[in-house]
């Protein structure tokens, strides 16, 4: 297990805060081309022809790419230069950005689409793990909460940039955009990057990386397409088993190898262990709520695209404001109190947007969001530092991927869980209150919210206000209950860090993991 050339670190550069700015912008377009494409799949049905299916691949394609490639890049990254893959990635990014803004047919974009999925999980778990290299411990925590302001900006203002660019521009514009952006990011990365990896790799452990890339895609890929299918189809529990059985073989493997993938004894850390739950759980409800909320807005409290993400706003600016002072609080707090009221105020956010109605307004939701926001900030940033922290500095690449790996694949488990739980309540509910009015009407208001607001305009105005009512009404009961499962589960993660998160300085357990590493 070697230890990192810290030459780099101990130099100073000036630069350096222009190096996390760059760092920043790329975590930045990553979070965005997630909510953008979501709030463009309507024009892209209409200007490409595309199916159901292959709008959903347009979404998946990304996901899955993002989620399964990123363990072997983040131990490419430590083995080859995590600068030099870093900026191989943005070129590959940029170039797959501006050929799927001029792609003519769906299958083309969702071509794209993987690719630049493969390219993100390049460039999201090394944007992390070089921070250590370019900051000393005791300015690790002010460029996480810098780096992570970058990140988290990007799924909340999906929805505004997307509103603005489909109003303004054609519908390539929302992939085009991404070109300039990564010329940014790779001019920032060149001049103000120092280059790191572990000066003593080892043998690459190609065997493992197979289980785990098709273990990890088969799990995810069961995951999206439980809402559509099931869990009783055979396209969903088949890869979901086979995933789960090639992941169980990966963790045997990499702890009989003698040169494993990467080192799973990096869980006999507490502070590492914990920090990792901390970071799947606030993905998980994170990325759940994004997915319940931005349906609200627009079709129950009928926001378009643009206005729907000025009033993510407050979710934005707290999340930024928070993220930045988190070092302060951190100094004071420390991890164990920063991580586990993170947790709890997530809990009362969910809980205050559990008690919204169709016709409350929006006053709650903007105070639950800011709530949302500094609560998240909170939780992830010490949490990230507490996990680079206890990271033996050779492996911040594999180590930075692994925990991304797990909360992605939270995160996935979250909008799955959330959108069955959703839509279960969702058309029960409104099977009851339509239940007078013809099958033909019931079953196509039971798709869905969306679909049930795009029915009701062509139905008499009696009946179409009675049916846009039962769906609103039916989606506002039916978040509540997925927020109120959400909030619990928040709260258990709360109590969790205060029971059992170590109150160590950062890095004290890293230092006993590279104790044990040259040992061995």
């Amino acid at each position: 297990m070697g230890i990192v050339n810290t030459e780099a670190r101990t130099e100073r550069m000036d630069g350096r805060w222009l190096g996390l700015a760059a760092l920043s912008v790329s975590g930045l377009v990553l979070g965005l081309d997630i909510t953008v494409l979501v709030t463009a799949l309507p024009t892209l049905s209409a200007k490409l022809g595309a199916t159901t299916d292959q709008l959903q691949w347009m979404s998946a394609a990304y996901t899955l790419s993002l989620a399964g490639f990123m363990l072997p890049a983040g131990v490419l990254g430590d083995r080859f230069g995590r600068r030099r893959l870093l900026l191989f990635a943005l070129v590959a990014f940029g170039i797959s950005s501006v050929a799927a803004s001029q792609v003519t047919t769906a299958n083309g974009l969702i071509a794209m689409r993987a690719v630049m999925g493969v390219s993100g999980a390049v460039i999201l778990p090394l944007m992390q793990a070089m921070l250590p290299v370019m900051f000393a411990p005791d300015e690790r925590q002010r460029a996480l909460g810098f780096a992570g302001a970058g990140a988290f900006l990007g799924l909340p203002l999906g929805p505004l940039v997307a509103g603005f660019l489909l109003t303004h521009y054609d519908w390539g514009s929302i992939f085009l955009i991404n070109g300039p952006v990564v010329v940014l990011a790779l001019i920032g990365t060149w001049f103000f990057v120092p280059e790191s990896k572990d000066p003593n790799p080892r043998r690459l452990d190609w065997l493992g990386a197979v289980f785990e890339v098709v273990g990890v895609t088969a799990v995810v890929y069961s995951i999206i397409e439980e809402p559509v299918r099931g869990w009783g189809d055979v396209q969903v529990y088949a890869p979901l088993i086979g995933g789960a059985l090639l992941l169980a073989a990966f963790v045997v493997w990499e702890l009989r190898v003698a040169f494993p993938l990467v080192d799973l004894n990096l869980f006999r850390s507490a502070r590492f262990s914990w920090a990792t739950v901390a970071f799947i759980v606030v993905g998980f409800g994170m990325t759940g709520v994004m997915f319940l909320i931005s349906p609200f807005l627009q079709v129950v409290q009928g926001n378009d695209a643009q206005a729907t993400g000025l009033r993510l706003l407050p979710l934005v600016i707290a999340m930024m404001a928070a993220a930045i002072g988190s070092d302060w609080l951190n100094k004071r707090l420390g991890t164990k109190v920063m991580s586990s009221a993170g947790l709890l105020g997530g809990a009362i956010s969910m809980l205050l947007l559990s008690r919204v109605t169709v016709d409350g307004g929006y006053g709650l939701v903007a105070v639950a969001l800011a709530i949302m926001g500094a609560s998240i900030a909170m939780a992830m940033i010490p949490a990230l530092d507490a996990i680079l922290g206890a990271l033996p500095e050779g492996e911040t690449g594999g180590g930075s991927a692994l925990t991304r790996t797990l909360q992605n694949v939270g995160a996935s488990l979250g909008v799955a869980i959330m959108g069955s739980i959703l839509n279960s309540a969702y058309q029960s509910d409104v099977h009851h209150r339509l239940a007078a009015l013809p099958a033909s009407v019931q079953s196509a208001a039971e798709s869905g919210v969306a679909v049930a607001a795009a029915v009701a305009h062509h139905l008499p105005g009696p009946i179409a206000a009675q049916v846009l009512r039962a769906a609103r009404e039916a989606y506002v009961n039916g978040m509540s209950e997925v927020l109120l499962v959400t909030a619990g589960m928040m709260l258990v993660g709360s109590v969790l860090m205060a029971t059992f998160m170590p109150a160590l300085a950062a890095g004290a357990d890293a230092g006993d993991l590279r104790l044990a590493g040259v040992a061995s």
